[in-house]
């Protein structure tokens, strides 16, 4: 009789376990995740500056990222040459000491500025360093919005003020053009969208007349970047923006010239 229950039981247990797996097999599998959809510039450009809220609300200008470096540094030598590289990414990422060996050059360039930010700080960051030279290299994150819409008469709104307080206080300025851009790399994505061609080419324009009109330096990057279609040549910049070692390798040596003459009218 037991060994009849203990069949019976057998029997049981293996028909529950077959159903249950009949019915896990049932079951509507999971839709697989699907890939993040790919944002547009625009988008890109929200999300980033969503991202910076913190920054733009308790220090806009950045003053605290060259403060402890700005106390750090010496006073100039005498007759020491030195030249404050002043701007945005492009100056940022540029590793000066592999480009001008031994040159007392200084680099104050932050991410992502625009000219308003690059006027908060420019008597921290240039003024008060008592450089011979300034080379502002800016204009293109204006263009892009980073820090909201604004106008190419805005943005040369603050030039020549910046332009003026250099003056005001015996800094000779260079002023470089703004780079152009390419879409031609997957990461380069919608770059003209950002950073229309069209609008470089006129603030170009723009800053090349003010230098010849104001005794300015005017530093034309542009023109040995640019290829025949009018954009950055696609081997300078990975992302359609930003100069590789292979782009600083071209802006290097027309920077040390504009500084070279740019001395000498000065003394």
């Amino acid at each position: 009789m037991a060994e009849k229950s203990h069949r019976v039981l057998f029997v049981s247990f293996v028909l529950t376990f077959t159903l249950c797996l009949a019915s896990f097999a049932q079951q509507p599998s999971q839709p697989a995740p699907q890939a993040p959809a790919k944002l547009s510039g625009s988008q890109r450009l929200a999300q980033w500056r969503s991202s910076r809220v913190s920054i733009y609300m308790n220090d806009f200008g950045e003053l605290s990222r060259y403060r402890d470096a700005n106390a750090a540094l010496p006073s100039a030598a005498a007759g020491e040459n030195r030249v404050v590289f002043y701007g945005d990414s492009i100056t940022d990422g540029w590793k000066l000491a592999d480009y001008f060996p031994g040159k007392p050059y200084v680099n104050r360039g932050i991410s992502g500025q625009t000219t308003a930010q690059m006027l908060v700080r420019f008597r921290q960051d240039v003024i008060d360093l008592k450089p011979k030279a300034v080379i502002v290299l800016a204009g293109t994150n204006d263009i892009a919005g980073n820090t909201g819409p604004v106008s190419l008469e805005d943005i040369e709104a603050n030039y020549t003020t910046l332009a003026e307080l250099a003056r005001l206080h015996n800094i000779r300025l260079i002023y470089s053009s703004v780079l152009p851009v390419h879409e031609y790399t997957e990461r380069a994505g919608d770059m003209f969208n950002q950073r229309p061609p069209d609008k470089i080419r006129v603030l170009n324009t723009w800053l090349k007349d003010y230098c010849d009109a104001h005794g300015c330096m005017y530093l034309d990057y542009f023109s040995a970047m640019v290829d025949d279609k009018g954009f950055l040549k696609k081997d300078l910049a990975d992302d359609g923006l930003h100069p590789n070692p292979a782009g600083y390798k071209i802006m290097a040596p027309l920077a040390e010239v504009a500084i070279e003459k740019t001395l000498a009218a000065g003394q």
